[in-house]
């Protein structure tokens, strides 16, 4: 017997730790309330796994009844770009000057 890899003798161990640990009269409640929060976990895991089919059932109910129409339309026709005549750009009227930095005398 193996469970969450845990073989017989480890629970046996396990087993008579929680005995010494929690005491006779404790141990049934523990296993109790133990079973309790395990069942609520399968039970909202159950819960999540059908509202996730109706979810996708829904979906693909949708997808099924939508038409499906031609999604693909001629290009819209664009008249060409007007050419730039070049006598709009003005050239510059000098070239630019480069002033070099003032040295400082207490270099």
């Amino acid at each position: 017997m193996n469970v969450f890899g845990i073989g017989l003798p480890e629970m046996a161990l396990i087993f008579v730790l929680a005995l010494l640990v929690f005491g006779p009269k404790k141990l049934p409640e523990i296993g109790k309330t133990l079973g309790k929060t395990l069942r609520g976990f399968q039970d909202a895991s159950k819960e999540f796994e059908q509202e996730f089919k109706n979810a996708t059932e829904t979906v693909e109910e949708a997808v099924k009844e939508a038409p499906m129409k031609a999604t693909l339309e001629p290009p819209a026709q664009l008249s060409p770009a007007e050419d730039i005549p070049e006598a709009t750009i003005a050239p510059p009227e000098a070239e630019p000057v480069v002033v070099p930095p003032e040295e400082s005398a207490n270099v």
